[in-house]
């Protein structure tokens, strides 16, 4: 049940359902795509506004790294025990340009980021307006985080923001808006991603034995990580080889390089790093040491915070009272910035309004009332977890 202050903060989310949208379409229509990171300006930009708009003072946090990259962070309430909301701001990239047209039909708005996480932010800057605005009197303070480049790993965004230690200070808990479909996910699988490039050299077909075919080479290799595959799958474990596949120049030319992709998850009672170097030996075992190459596109640790901690118990309890079902919690089936928090002692979950079988799909939505039910969340979970006694 709701006391009469968590009405008032629903009530008052309620009430800015118009804004919230103008705000998702807004943030919708830059194309904050990534890979390249393009209009990552334009995009801080705007939540930067947002921040302002709600009553926060937006702070640019620079990220050293090679690329050009930066954050945005605001706090709310004074200086202590910190509730993070946090969240990538970058998206991936479009399936054509009419997707980053945002179009609102009914409950539904249609756009690239919309689930995958433009609308978790927009429900997330709400949260904390409306808290601002009821004078919710708070022990600690609610800082929003809002980040590039998740969706190529973190390694210029979270991964550089925790190493150079700007990441979940002070923190007592963590909530990402991820399009969870409905759940909570307390968890996330660790991955190993990888590019393996198979060298050869080229020659003409009339010529093939002056060449070496770098996809024959390839062949024994691939032949091993598909064992593997089927041990894996066995297990309830996850190996997927070849989502990208490229060979040689043309149909009358031997091949001189094969590149293909492995992407291994592992589950949290994997050991990452044997299961890592297993896959390794495995790839190199097909190689004398200069044909074959492996390039790490990402990596990461699984991670887990249990379900018994107070700000777990409160998410559970704020998703019943405003959504009317309890929630189930379950392992995320890819990595999760929750990992960057965990790995820090800070508990972290994720729980959106998007769907993960639209997001990252051509036909990318939201449905707008439950971005508003999640504004309504985070705001009463915040209100719980940073009560004064």
């Amino acid at each position: 049940m709701l006391d009469e202050h968590a009405h008032e903060i629903c009530a008052a989310i309620d009430d800015e359902r118009e804004a919230m949208v103008a705000l998702l379409a807004e943030l919708v229509a830059i194309a904050s795509e990534n890979p390249p990171g393009a209009e990552y300006d334009a995009c801080l930009a705007t939540l930067a506004d947002g921040m302002r708009a709600a009553g926060l003072s937006p702070d640019r946090v620079g990220i050293r790294t090679a690329l050009p990259r930066a954050a945005l962070r605001g706090f709310v309430g004074n200086s202590g025990p910190t509730l993070y909301f946090h969240g990538h701001y970058d998206v991936v990239p479009a399936f054509s340009r009419d997707q980053f047209q945002p179009r609102v039909e009914g409950d539904t708005l249609f756009g690239r980021g919309s689930s995958d996480m433009k609308s978790g932010l927009v429900a997330m800057l709400f949260a904390a307006r409306v808290l601002i605005r009821s004078r919710t009197r708070l022990h600690g303070r609610l800082g929003l985080l809002f980040v590039p480049d998740e969706e190529t790993g973190g390694s210029d965004g979270s991964e550089a923001l925790a190493a150079s230690g700007e990441l979940a200070r002070d923190g007592i808990g963590m909530l990402l808006p991820e399009p969870t479909s409905g759940r909570i996910w307390h968890s996330n699988r660790g991955a190993f991603t990888a590019e393996v490039t198979v060298s050869g050299r080229a020659a003409h077909v009339g010529m093939q034995h002056l060449g070496t075919n770098a996809v024959e080479r390839a062949v024994p290799i691939l032949d091993r990580l598909f064992a593997l595959k089927r041990e894996l799958d066995a297990r309830g474990s996850i190996l997927l080889v070849g989502g990208r596949v490229e060979a040689g120049s043309n149909f009358n030319v031997v091949p001189e390089s094969c590149r293909f992709s492995v992407d291994r998850r592992t589950n949290p009672d994997e050991d990452h790093d044997l299961e890592r170097r297993r896959l390794v030996d495995l790839i190199e075992r097909g190689g004398d040491g200069t044909n074959v190459s492996i390039r790490v596109i990402q990596e990461g640790q699984s991670a887990a915070s249990s379900m018994d901690q107070p700000l777990a118990r409160m998410l559970t309890h704020a998703v019943t009272c405003v959504t009317g079902q309890t929630p189930e919690a379950e392992m995320c089936p890819g990595l999760l910035e929750t990992r960057f928090y965990a790995a820090a002692g800070v508990p972290a979950y994720a729980y959106g309004p998007g769907l993960l079988s639209v997001s990252h799909g051509p036909n990318e939505f939201v449905r707008i009332s439950r971005m508003i039910e999640c504004a309504k969340i985070y705001a009463l979970v915040a209100a719980a977890q940073l009560a004064l006694d």
